[in-house]
């Protein structure tokens, strides 16, 4: 009986030295890799798929995987982008409209584990730009894509209020003080987000949120375990 004590301990022991845990949230609302295989055997649409797979043509500007963000530093190890597999779906549904109309989706941010939510916070607490950790961001959930439209023609970025990322009030979904361009641009960013499943963040008009996010979990899983 003594022994089984013992190793009971050391077991227990073992779990809590493995365990992730966080200072901003409770530990068990947030999603690691042995959890989220679980979630994705019950229901596969909530599996992180990476979305240059689905959509070949799609353009990718990770700035994340870069220095070329706010942060100055490399947050990414890869320069990928996944979402749940519905979110990529409507994805296609957008990427075809628009093609339609000889442009294009150009993709800056996609899932991001949690872990990396709360380096943002810690660099720059103004909940307008960044999420609060102690409720997550829908980006943590793999239902959140920052992204602008492109020209298909000449690869070029259409002319928006601001760049991705800007701290500016500009950035704002509905700031009015802009060009007639950045304003058409904006709205058929938004119109056809809309028209697909998303949502625009009001303080950001590159960041648009599935509707069906409150399905998924917040993950922390790195790129390299997709």
């Amino acid at each position: 009986m003594h022994r089984y004590i013992i190793v009971l301990f050391f077991v227990l022991a073992g779990i809590n030295a493995s365990a992730q845990h966080y200072k901003y949230i409770d530990s068990t609302k947030i999603s690691g890799p042995a959890r989220y295989k679980k979630q994705i055997k019950a229901n596969p649409d909530k599996q992180l798929v990476e979305i240059k797979r689905y959509i070949p043509q799609i353009a990718l500007d990770i700035r994340y995987a870069t220095t070329n963000n706010f942060m100055h530093r490399r947050m990414y190890q890869q320069a990928k982008a996944y979402a749940r597999l519905p979110v990529v779906k409507a994805l296609q549904q957008v990427e075809a409209d628009l093609q339609t109309r000889g442009l294009g989706l150009k993709i800056y941010d996609a899932y991001r584990p949690y872990s990396v939510t709360i380096k943002f916070y810690e660099m720059a607490s103004d909940t307008n730009f960044v999420a609060d950790p102690r409720k997550g961001s829908k980006h943590n959930r793999g239902c959140a894509i920052d992204l602008s439209l492109i020209d298909l023609k000449t690869g070029k970025e259409l002319d928006m209020p601001t760049g991705f990322d800007s701290f500016s009030r500009k950035a704002a979904a509905n700031y009015p003080t802009l060009s007639k361009q950045q304003l058409d641009n904006r709205e058929l960013l938004k119109t056809i987000m809309q028209a697909h499943g998303f949502k625009v963040l009001s303080t950001e008009w590159w960041h648009y949120d599935f509707n069906g996010w409150a399905s998924y979990e917040l993950l922390d899983i790195p790129f390299s375990g997709l």
